[in-house]
């Protein structure tokens, strides 16, 4: 592959990646990078090698993301997507229905702690006074 094509390539994939260390946090995101056979990536999200197919390995790490986020992640990277001089195949969208992680639970209103109780039979302390 042409050296200049495969910078470009690292270059769109490390910018996907950093995205989504914003969005996610570092450490999911480069779990879910770091699963993609074919790529190499640093600490700070930089891919540092590549090899096979660019646009699988594009399509792989955005299934990556896809499975945590769907259409979310999907939109976040259309922006970065779109100038890319090959294009990219569609992506998937996962409805909740088909998503195979479970919707998390709404959450409940939590109750305010109450202040702790002074017990009135506990000798009190005074740091300024002497016995």
């Amino acid at each position: 592959m042409d050296t200049m094509q495969n910078t470009d390539y690292k270059k769109v994939l490390t910018e996907v990646i950093q995205k989504q260390m914003i969005i996610l946090g570092p450490t999911i995101t480069l779990a879910k990078a770091r699963n993609v056979q074919g790529l190499t990536v640093a600490d700070d999200g930089t891919i540092t090698e590549i090899s096979g197919s660019p646009q699988v390995l594009i399509q792989s790490l955005i299934d990556q993301f896809v499975q945590l986020s769907g259409l979310i992640v999907k939109k976040t990277m259309e922006p970065l997507l779109a100038n890319f001089p090959d294009g990219v195949p569609d992506v998937p969208v996962v409805s909740p229905e088909t998503q195979s992680v479970p919707p998390a639970p709404p959450l409940q209103p939590q109750q305010p702690t109450p202040p702790p109780q002074i017990n009135p039979d506990m000798p009190s302390v005074n740091p300024g006074s002497q016995t």
